[in-house]
């Protein structure tokens, strides 16, 4: 009753300079990611409200070898205006306690065929789990059934990751700390633009 998302919000993408001069001038848009190991499952990944985490993540992907399939020589930031529409948001009730049937029926399956199932993990001695197999296929397979019961599909998802060093000791918060959004439904993005830089002498509203 509440997935329906009710505004629209930022979203920024990190990429390679030439796609996003592609995107800018209308002749590309973004692909959905299809890799196995992706937080929120396949789709368009976007940085809720947070250009400088899009940055970053370019950057890294830039100079970590192991990354090489994101091809990102200089770095950049697409901006785009997303509707999240019918929303599998995982910051509320509904949709986690969906999540956990979703397990539960991932979980079914492996066993049933013998198949081990998927784990996150980290990448090299990172403590966070960079990779999330896991998640991905429990997202997966919540699509996928509900497509098989002719249910609503979802336009989106939305997640809340704690990430990186505390901020401070004991501290509940963490450096990189962020929302991120997953597209599904490739209308649900309404416009891409170019971030801009504040401009001097002017409060930001």
């Amino acid at each position: 009753m509440y997935s329906s998302y009710p505004s629209l919000v930022c979203g920024f993408h990190g990429c390679d300079r030439r796609l996003a001069e592609e995107v800018f001038a209308g002749r590309q848009r973004l692909k959905p990611s299809e890799n196995e190991y992706d937080w929120l499952g396949n789709g368009v990944y976007f940085w809720e409200h947070n250009p400088l985490r899009a940055l970053d993540y370019a950057r890294i992907s830039k100079e970590n070898p192991r990354r090489r399939k994101s091809r990102v020589e200089d770095e950049a930031v697409i901006g785009a205006i997303i509707d999240l529409g019918y929303c599998f948001n995982l910051l509320e009730s509904d949709s986690l306690e969906i999540l956990s049937e979703g397990y539960g029926i991932l979980h079914d399956a492996c066993t049933e065929s013998g198949v081990q199932l998927p784990q996150n993990r980290p990448i090299g001695e990172e403590r966070d789990l960079l990779l999330r197999p896991l998640d991905c296929a429990v997202i997966q397979t919540v699509h996928a059934f509900r497509a098989e019961n002719e249910q609503r599909p979802y336009d989106s998802v939305r997640g809340v990751f704690w990430e990186g060093k505390e901020l401070y000791p004991n501290a509940g918060f963490k450096e990189k700390n962020h929302i991120q959004i997953c597209v599904r439904n490739l209308n649900s993005i309404k416009g891409y633009f170019r971030p801009l830089s504040p401009v001097d002498g002017h409060i930001i509203p």
